[in-house]
């Protein structure tokens, strides 16, 4: 097991495990929370376009601060930026001043914790056992998932907003203990080049910004509308997708690093399609939508070895894995903000739920005809992507 020799890539793996449970037992509930609090679907799905808008808009301007302080400290910034949104959500009870300080703080903490999490991964992992790696770190949130969906429900019900995302707030301050000891990683004064490095896996970002608005966002919100918006319940079917979810992580991220990329994406796909129809498909029957919802959580450990082991290798050959990072995640927001204003937009003008659902589609096979080409039908070396 070559690949757990990384002491680096461990820590952050233990790091993005505990993170797995902040956002399963919080993040999870934020669109439904705020559904509860009198927020409409439309301008829940509006303000996240707003957090993503703000994350593009600031994202320029953290690069001084990482050439001068380092990648991982900007990553140990984002965590703790991340954790003060939890307690400005208990706050918020229909539109206001409250919900307008939730999208500010989740803009800052998401654009400092997403580019450099993603550029530190990058660059301290191993491009000849990125699948392995990244297998381990999604088995890891796959089994917070389990635990984290059934805590979070249970203390909206029994404790209240204010307690339960007070303690999911201390749960994401704590998950910055496993990087104390971790390397820094040092960002270049110029890095000409980046952009067109960075310009392949652009395209992808910008798919699966959309994408995960659709299968992610909307679909949340249409399971809480189907469960008649109760937390018991949509925390439970969350928690049973983490348990499928568990069972599959560690399949496919060895087959990527074996030269089976082609395959595993391919069969993530098709696995894809069918649970995007069936989850259209199922909102007027609960039994269903929560099968689908389970069904779902089998989608992700089964492409992200695939995709990410792309995007992460592409960016450690890049000349700055944070330049490319702010590349790529600014596809991310272009994608995530042009897909929840659409949905927004048909939600609005009396369209059900599920062609919001239906929507992430035309971005999945986008992204399969973007992807396909770094993994060829003969076998090819990720590392010398």
């Amino acid at each position: 097991m070559a690949f757990l020799r990384n002491d680096a890539v461990n820590r952050v793996n233990v790091h993005s495990g505990i993170v797995a449970f902040a956002q399963g037992a919080g993040g999870l509930f934020f669109f439904v929370y705020l559904l509860s609090a009198g927020v409409s679907a439309p301008l829940a799905l509006v303000a996240q376009a707003a957090v993503v808008t703000g994350r593009f808009l600031v994202r320029p301007m953290l690069l001084p601060l990482a050439k001068r302080f380092g990648i991982k400290r900007l990553l140990v910034a984002g965590s703790l930026v991340m954790a003060a949104q939890y307690p400005l959500l208990a706050q918020v009870h229909g539109v206001g001043g409250a919900l307008a300080a939730v999208v500010a703080v989740s803009g800052l903490g998401e654009v400092l914790y997403w580019m450099s999490f993603n550029a530190y991964y990058a660059a301290v992992g191993d491009a000849e056992h990125r699948g392995h790696q990244i297998a381990v770190r999604e088995a890891l949130a796959a089994l917070t998932n389990i635990v984290a969906p059934l805590a979070g429900a249970w203390l909206l019900v029994t404790a209240g907003p204010r307690w339960a995302f007070g303690l999911v707030a201390l749960v994401q301050v704590l998950a910055v203990l496993p990087l104390i000891g971790a390397p820094e990683v040092a960002v270049k004064r110029e890095a000409p080049g980046v952009l067109k490095a960075a310009r392949p896996a652009l395209w992808l970002m910008i798919a699966d910004g959309w994408f995960d608005s659709c299968f992610l966002f909307v679909w949340q919100i249409a399971l809480f509308v189907a469960l008649k918006e109760s937390f018991t319940a949509y925390g439970g079917a969350m928690a049973l997708a983490g348990l499928v979810g568990a069972a599959g992580a560690l399949v496919l991220g060895p087959h990527v690093d074996q030269g089976h990329g082609r395959r595993s994406a391919a069969i993530a796909y098709s696995a894809g399609l069918v649970i995007i129809l069936a989850r259209a498909a199922s909102l007027s029957w609960p039994p269903l939508a929560v099968a689908a919802n389970a069904a779902g959580a089998l989608f992700f450990p089964l492409l992200i070895p695939a995709l990410a082991s792309v995007t992460a290798n592409l960016n450690k050959a890049s000349p700055c894995s944070l330049r490319f990072a702010m590349v790529t995640e600014a596809g991310w927001d272009i994608g995530c903000f042009g897909a929840c204003l659409t949905t927004a937009a048909l939600i609005a003008l009396h369209a059900p739920l599920e062609v919001g659902v239906l929507l992430a589609l035309p971005a999945m096979f986008g992204q399969w005809v973007l992807l396909r080409r770094f993994y060829p039908p003969r076998r090819r070396d990720l590392a010398a992507i």
